[in-house]
């Protein structure tokens, strides 16, 4: 089983979020899970990468090629497929994933987020959508998701698009049992 991870691509963030990075990685390489991410070399993308190939796993790497021509490709991905853009980037991502797995990150961790968000909640897709809320990173973005539910912005039912890991086992679990977003009362 192959997981998307979106992270970030930053080098100037504190040393828990490589940690973590590094963690979600190993482990998802011990219990025979692939990866699939954005195909940087940097950041926690790269020290993701990096841990799961270290235990062994398997790395694909999705890159558009002017990323890649900035010297940011992890090079050493199993498969690292080139890309002309960043829509066709994120679309191979989606396809390859049996789940997605958000640890912290910056616009484009956020963006993407919310795009596979927002294709669950109009049928495009049924796979778990993990949200790893190490260290309370994403309490605002979940504070706004509950101002939406509490407004009408946003139907209750879609409540069960994801679920929210305080830690990596946490999420290894919700993967593991493979019903993450599922609502089983149907509604």
């Amino acid at each position: 089983m192959d997981i998307c991870v979106y992270c970030a691509s930053s080098n100037a963030i504190a040393e828990d979020y490589f940690a973590l990075a590094r963690e979600l990685g190993a482990a998802m390489a011990e219990q025979g899970m692939g990866l699939v991410y954005g195909g940087g070399s940097v950041g926690m993308m790269g020290e993701l990468a990096r841990a799961v190939h270290a235990a062994g796993g398997h790395v694909v790497g999705v890159i558009p090629q002017f990323l890649l021509d900035r010297e940011v490709g992890y090079l050493q991905a199993d498969e690292l497929i080139v890309t002309t853009t960043m829509r066709e980037r994120k679309r191979m991502m989606d396809e390859r994933a049996a789940a997605f797995v958000a640890l912290p990150g910056g616009f484009g961790t956020l963006e993407e987020l919310l795009e596979i968000l927002t294709l669950r909640q109009l049928g495009y897709h049924d796979k778990p959508i993990i949200i790893v809320n190490a260290g309370g990173f994403f309490d605002p973005l979940l504070a706004q998701f509950e101002r939406g539910f509490a407004s009408g912005f946003t139907h209750e039912r879609y409540r069960r698009l994801y679920e929210v890991a305080g830690s990596v086992s946490e999420a290894l679990a919700l993967l593991a049992a493979g019903d993450a977003g599922i609502d089983k009362a149907g509604s």
